[in-house]
């Protein structure tokens, strides 16, 4: 938690998507801060905070599985998944900006440390984890979209659907297209009964 001015700012980890920061506000409004600034990772209030209804937040966190975080390194390691979240789901890798760039300038490391930072804490690399969230991102992308898999490829920064397809597969045991025509035969399956 940090306090600037009249603000306070309380990191909350395991946030990772659009539903945790509805539920995060839920607990700060049921808590008496309805006007709370949540975003990804973060809490923005405009009032103190007394240590009762901290510890009644923090708790209420607990049970749907997020947790205030106090040290600088795990303040760090949210804002590496915040930010990889930001460049694989909202576009980020098609302005072809490296990640590794990208996450240097907006947290102010160097990546080697961050990238040493996080394996240390997460033991994966990041490199994996973007993979990864690539991945998932990519099996929405040819579920519940209409794109080609080279217009897949181009938008998640893929240099070909060859790469992309080799990346898949080894990921998930599938090719893009199988996957998509499982998924398919699925929905189909459904609308039937």
């Amino acid at each position: 938690m940090n306090v600037y001015g009249d603000y306070i700012t309380i990191y909350i980890k395991n946030m990772v998507c659009h539903r945790c920061v509805i539920v995060v506000s839920k607990i700060f409004a049921d808590a008496g801060f309805p006007d709370a600034k949540v975003q990804m990772g973060e809490v923005v209030l405009a009032a103190p905070i007394s240590s009762e209804k901290l510890a009644f937040i923090q708790s209420r966190l607990n049970e749907v599985g997020f947790e205030i975080m106090n040290d600088a390194k795990s303040r760090v390691i949210e804002q590496i998944k915040k930010l990889s979240i930001d460049y694989v789901y909202n576009g980020q890798n098609v302005q072809k900006e490296s990640f590794s760039d990208y996450l240097s300038e907006h947290l102010n490391h160097a990546y080697n440390y961050l990238s040493s930072l996080y394996s240390s804490v997460e033991e994966t690399t990041i490199e994996n984890h973007l993979i990864n969230l690539k991945i998932e991102r990519v099996k929405e992308l040819l579920v519940y979209d209409e794109k080609s898999l080279s217009e897949i490829a181009y938008e998640m920064g893929y240099s070909s659907v060859g790469h992309l397809s080799g990346q898949f597969k080894k990921i998930t045991g599938f090719t893009p297209s199988y996957f998509r025509k499982i998924r398919e035969n699925k929905r189909k399956s459904i609308d039937e009964i």
